[in-house]
């Protein structure tokens, strides 16, 4: 669904992704984890297409990524709010619906499932924090789209909160929908269906998250995460494996 390849990406006078690949299997959830500052969002914004690359491709549902096919095909969540802070948050779910084809009542229902029933005719512009990030996930649902890329979707959320949003991406992921979604949270790690772990542009780590555990050598993500951390460390400072 979603295939990366050698993919280098600069920012400033930094090289945050340095010959990166990976790809992404149809219909599944996977997450993207890593330190801050380790390439997460530039990844997601070069498998949107919004992202200015250097060298290297990305390729969604067999397109270039950024392709004007693929702009109904995929939903994006970024980690600031996307949606118009002087509407209602059932104003810009109809607004959104209404681009898509969708009817009011398909917006309404979104609403409702990501928990926003209650704050329906709120202005976006009065709510918290948490519950912005929600509105603009509404946005990135309406369009049932088949790739939907999700940048910290439950931070500022509560743990009830939190389940009953990752009980929708599993239906989605069931439905056929392919999820890539960043996370600093572990137990929401471990929900996913595989893992990438990236450090400073790099792939340390892409597998099932009981996989990860067992090459760490613990059945602590937290632990296996910080162990092939320093292990990777560890091999860039010997490539050659060499120790004294």
């Amino acid at each position: 669904m979603i295939e990366v390849i050698d993919l280098v990406v600069d920012r400033g006078k930094r090289t945050v992704l340095n010959g990166f690949s990976c790809s992404v299997p149809t219909g599944s959830v996977t997450g993207l984890l890593g330190p801050s500052g380790s390439g997460k969002t530039t990844l997601m914004r070069a498998i949107v297409g919004v992202q200015i690359v250097r060298s290297g491709s990305v390729k969604v549902l067999g397109l270039e990524a950024g392709s004007a096919a693929l702009r109904h095909k995929i939903g994006y969540l970024t980690q600031a709010p996307s949606v118009y802070a002087d509407l209602t948050v059932r104003e810009n779910a109809r607004y959104f619906a209404s681009l898509y084809g969708q009817s009011a009542a398909q917006a309404d229902q979104i609403v409702a499932n990501v928990g926003l029933a209650g704050a329906a005719h709120q202005l976006v512009d009065d709510l918290s924090g948490g519950q912005r990030s929600r509105a603009s996930l509404v946005c990135a649902l309406i369009g049932r789209p088949e790739v939907l890329v999700l940048d910290e979707p439950t931070v500022g959320q509560d743990p009830v909160l939190r389940d009953e949003l990752w009980e929708q991406f599993r239906a989605l992921a069931a439905d056929g929908t392919t999820i890539l979604v960043s996370s600093h949270v572990m137990d929401e790690a471990n929900r996913c269906d595989r893992l990438l772990l990236i450090r400073e542009g790099e792939l340390i780590a892409d597998d099932t998250p009981a996989a990860v555990k067992a090459s760490a050598g613990t059945d602590d993500l937290d632990k296996a995460f910080l162990a092939l951390i320093r292990r990777h460390g560890e091999s860039a400072s010997d490539p050659e494996g060499v120790r004294s």
